[in-house]
């Protein structure tokens, strides 16, 4: 099977403590591209979680949208500075002393002074919260390469048809060109008979004439190569795991051979032809470049 570079996937996973929600979206990359969004409590967790991914994405620009809600109620402590506390009621004695002001302070304004009181979170068991995201990742994961298989296996139908249709061009081509030769000989003849009249034509000289107009415009070679090319791609998309790199050279080179067949042309219907395979060729890069 073969996997496409968009996909989607989400699992959200909750208990009692807490709840992790995990969304990942892809587009087109010649490598792997890792965004990652979270909250910053989670970020001793990157490593790990690139790790993980690489488990089931092998390239593409991947989007990470993971959202944590803690219901524990015992996840914060409060701490009493009583040292900070004692400097603060020093200083505002001696302030009621040196000015002659009346003191004031109750425990109620001392306690709103800054970190006389001080929230502190507890320390977190990151075991427990790795298992949460863990398969809240994997089950986002899971998702997330179903829906590739599933666009991948539209673009395997999609490009076969596509290779098909580049076959058509190139019989069209095997068969038209040897009809071109006997085309250009019969020209040829007539044209020599017309200025000779009578006279007897020299065989030979029409036979070294049409080899080398043969030579110029034989495109036997390149039919050929392209034929493989055309079958090594089939092959290749049957053949199914990361191939998008390996069918994004083949079609360059088939691309190639489309524009030798097109420079050789000296024929209306090849040049239609050959025009017809590079813009089937071009539709069929276009795909590739939608496969992991």
């Amino acid at each position: 099977m073969i996997k496409s570079m968009t996909g989607f996937g989400r699992c959200e996973v909750a208990d009692e403590k807490r709840k992790f929600t995990v969304e990942l979206k892809s587009v087109n990359h010649r490598y792997l591209d890792v965004n990652i969004k979270m909250p910053k409590k989670l970020n001793f967790f990157e490593s790990a979680i690139r790790n993980l991914l690489k488990e089931y994405i092998e390239r593409g620009k991947v989007d990470v949208y993971i959202t944590y809600e803690d219901y524990t109620e015992d996840n914060y402590s409060l701490k009493y500075n009583a040292a900070l506390a004692a400097e603060y009621l020093k200083y505002l004695n001696s302030m009621a002393e040196e000015f002659q002001l009346e003191n004031d302070i109750r425990v109620s304004t001392l306690s709103r002074y800054p970190d006389v009181f001080v929230m502190e979170e507890q320390d977190i068991d990151e075991e427990a919260l790795w298992n949460s995201l863990e398969k809240a990742l994997r089950g986002a994961c899971e998702q997330f390469v179903e829906s590739r298989i599933r666009e991948g296996e539209h673009l395997k139908c999609d490009l076969i048809l596509k290779l098909d249709e580049l076959l058509s061009c190139v019989d069209f081509i095997e068969e038209r060109s040897p009809q071109i030769m006997k085309e250009y000989r019969t020209h040829l003849e007539e044209k020599i008979q017309e200025l000779l009249g009578d006279r007897q034509i020299d065989d030979a000289r029409v036979v070294t004439e049409v080899t080398i107009y043969a030579d110029k415009i034989c495109v036997d070679e390149e039919t050929v190569r392209l034929r493989s090319h055309i079958s090594t791609a089939k092959e290749t998309l049957e053949s199914g795991g990361a191939i998008g790199r390996k069918l994004d050279f083949i079609a360059q080179e088939m691309n190639r051979e489309a524009n030798t067949i097109l420079s050789k042309a000296n024929n209306i219907e090849i040049s239609d032809v050959g025009i017809n395979l590079k813009t089937g060729i071009e539709k069929v890069r276009e795909q590739i470049q939608n496969i992991e």
